[in-house]
């Protein structure tokens, strides 16, 4: 599996077994790649508070034992998207004409949407996509179309499970800042359709990969290749 983690405030720290270390700092990202196998470790310095939201994505079968990798997001270097009154940093995937080059083994759209109050943007994703937001502050609408489209009030807080259909082509998703300015998380990416099993740290498709998976972590096959 994949972990995203978006720090919100404070700081967090993370090193891992293939070297990999140094501090997240707020609006940034870090998207590990576990695959195989990784020690990894994330938590804030002493007598510093974070606040932070972590995702995990499932990988495909086909990419369960794949090298580890990991991609550290620094928000000032993410591309932007900008529109009146708003501005859209694109972690994962696109929004409008601008992408990023972050790698994905199944596709994932992140974006960090920041409007000021009475904004607006339309967000198009692919209509058999997942997709859900996450209100950090202010407040505002989202919801289909605004003409004849059902828009919901939302505020600092809230998470948004969008619809989808199973059909090709592209829905949209459209969202506005209220009365003060509003900031969101938007996630979306394909189903999978294939069996999860989850124990700890550990995410696989079958009760025998995770006893596997357990072995292997005591066994020391954790390590990079080549050590």
């Amino acid at each position: 599996m994949e972990t995203v983690t978006y720090v919100i405030d404070g700081r967090l720290d993370h090193y891992d077994n293939y070297g990999n270390k140094g501090s997240l700092l707020p609006g940034n990202v870090q998207w590990m790649t576990a695959g195989r196998g990784i020690i990894h470790l994330e938590q804030p310095p002493d007598g510093v508070t974070v606040h932070y939201l972590q995702l995990w994505v499932n990988l495909p079968a086909a990419d369960k034992m794949v090298e580890p990798r990991t991609q550290n997001l620094v928000a000032a270097d993410l591309p932007l998207r900008r529109e009146q009154g708003a501005e859209i940093r694109v972690f994962s995937g696109k929004s409008g004409d601008v992408s990023t080059p972050t790698k994905n083994y199944s596709p994932v759209t992140m974006l960090e949407v920041r409007l000021e109050a009475g904004a607006r943007i339309r967000q198009e994703l692919p209509a058999d996509y997942n997709a859900f937001l996450v209100v950090l502050e202010g407040d505002g609408l989202v919801g289909g179309q605004w003409l004849g489209g059902d828009q919901s009030p939302v505020r600092a807080g809230d998470v948004v499970w969008l619809t989808r259909t199973d059909d090709d082509g592209l829905s949209e998703v459209n969202i506005a800042g209220g009365t003060a300015p509003l900031r969101v998380l938007l996630f979306a990416g394909r189903p999978l359709r294939e069996p999860v099993v989850a124990r700890g740290p550990f995410v696989m498709n079958t009760e025998e990969q995770i006893r596997q998976a357990n072995i292997d972590y005591r066994e020391g096959r954790f390590e990079p290749s080549g050590r």
